[in-house]
């Protein structure tokens, strides 16, 4: 067997059938359908839009003519019972589809990225019985098309405005697995801007119940953590040093360790948190703890939370918070979700989120993999794994169980070798991902002639 280290017989059935519904569910919309009915002769409904969406967006931004041809090439029991599909003389034009992209309504596109968003909720619980999940915000460039100018505005100096715009993204991951929820979408400048804290109370309503939020200093803020609580969640939130020795003043000392330090607090909004947050009730207050931790000479912590554990334990999961950044990148830059190359807002929303889908797909086929191997899943390579699925999976979508299970079984074969190198006590700066300039941004990059070196003359 070509893949004996995986043998079909080795898998739970349910792990089979599992996968398989899940992912055929993903591909045979029929809710989707049922939602925006077409007529009998309709090719592109909406559940063969939303699919072809998704396969764009795992593909790279794939041309619509790519997708059109995929789908006449391994996908036409996506497709109704219609003459031109039992003929096979389907169109490989891309008008239809283009205007069915358009057609597809943003409630269906919502549904489909909520219905795959919480398959996280079936994770198991990170602290306790409690699932963390750690909200960050984060930009996109889009497109210099009027419409998207007008909603998302570019951003301006002394000289005047930009050419991009700017659309802020507030993302919301599960810690364990890295799955990411349905993001909040808003503009960065103009006259509309908003901000991350704005977005992510939007966001908190899509938890599960009794989660713990985890977020940097940028919502290390009374509204926030007000908001959290309201939820019916628990927060764990960073404190800027200003903010810190202000609340500091009004704590009592509960535990010194040396290099640990606790203090209780009853926090109540300051007149400038309710001066920017008009909807706080007067008597709006909120029991916390502030932890204290010198992790080193350089770098200290200041932590609040309303969760009861120690500072050390605080610590070790703030530590966690860089996950995100990683789960950030690969959403942004692997499926080159930043570079979306829609003109409309309607259709840059339905993009975004066909990303979102494509992105918790490969999430879902890496915590398999790593189940399979008893290893924490960010021990595998997103990069890695979204190949082997893209490559092994995506064009084996319509399969009958039986052979799904034999292409299944192949595919995390090779996916759970998927592992990132082993590299103990390294430490890196953080730094800034090199970009490209902005005249160029959507432009394809052409091979450049290697130059011959210039010889000195003898």
């Amino acid at each position: 067997m070509p893949y004996d280290d995986v043998p079909a017989d080795a898998i739970p059935e349910a792990d089979f059938d599992e996968a398989f519904d899940f992912l055929f569910s993903l591909v045979d919309l029929r809710k989707a359908d049922q939602m925006m009915p077409l007529g009998p002769a309709a090719i592109y409904t909406a559940s063969v839009v939303l699919w072809l969406l998704v396969f764009q967006r795992l593909n790279r931004n794939c041309p619509l003519w790519e997708a059109v041809k995929h789908l006449i090439d391994t996908a036409p029991q996506l497709c109704p019972n219609n003459k031109r599909i039992r003929e096979m003389n389907l169109s490989s034009g891309t008008g239809t589809y283009s205007g069915a992209r358009q057609r597809l309504t943003p409630e269906v596109t919502q549904w489909f990225a909520d219905a795959v968003s919480t398959s996280i909720i079936n994770t198991t619980p990170t602290l306790g019985n409690q699932r963390v999940f750690l909200i960050d915000g984060t930009t996109i460039t889009l497109a210099p098309e009027k419409a998207l100018r007008e909603a998302f505005p570019p951003a301006s100096n002394q000289h005047g405005a930009g050419v991009w715009p700017v659309a802020l993204l507030v993302i919301t991951h599960e810690l364990q697995s890295g799955a990411a929820l349905r993001p909040e979408i808003g503009p960065m400048y103009g006259p509309e801007a908003v901000s991350e804290t704005v977005l992510a109370r939007a966001c908190l309503q899509r938890l599960p119940p009794n989660s713990i939020v985890l977020a940097d200093a940028n919502f290390g803020i009374f509204s926030m953590s007000h908001a959290i609580r309201q939820a019916g969640h628990s927060c764990l939130l960073r404190l800027t040093k200003q903010r810190f020795v202000a609340m500091r003043k009004q704590a009592t000392l509960v535990d010194d360790e040396g290099t640990t330090k606790t203090w209780s607090l009853l926090w109540q909004p300051s007149a400038r948190d309710r001066q920017s947050n008009p909807h706080l009730l007067p008597d709006s207050c909120l029991q916390v703890l502030i932890h204290e931790v010198q992790v080193h000479a350089e770098l200290t912590l200041w932590l609040v939370t309303t969760l009861g554990h120690t500072a050390l334990e605080c610590m070790d999961l703030y530590g966690c918070r860089g996950n995100v950044e990683t789960d950030i990148r690969n959403f942004k830059v692997v499926l080159e979700t930043e570079t979306i190359r829609a003109t409309s807002v309607a259709m840059f929303h339905k993009e975004l989120l066909a990303s979102v889908v494509a992105y918790n797909l490969v999430v879902q086929f890496r915590q398999k993999a790593a189940n399979q191997i008893r290893l924490p899943i960010r021990r595998l390579s997103f990069t890695g794994v979204w190949t082997t699925y893209r490559l092994f999976l995506l064009n084996a979508m319509p399969l009958s169980p039986v052979q799904w299970r034999e292409r299944y079984a192949k595919a995390l074969h090779y996916a759970m070798r998927d592992k990132l190198p082993n590299r103990p006590g390294r430490s890196y700066e953080r730094c800034v991902y090199p970009r490209r300039p902005k005249s160029n941004h959507f432009e394809k990059r052409t091979p450049q002639q290697e130059e011959i070196p210039n010889k000195s003359p003898k």
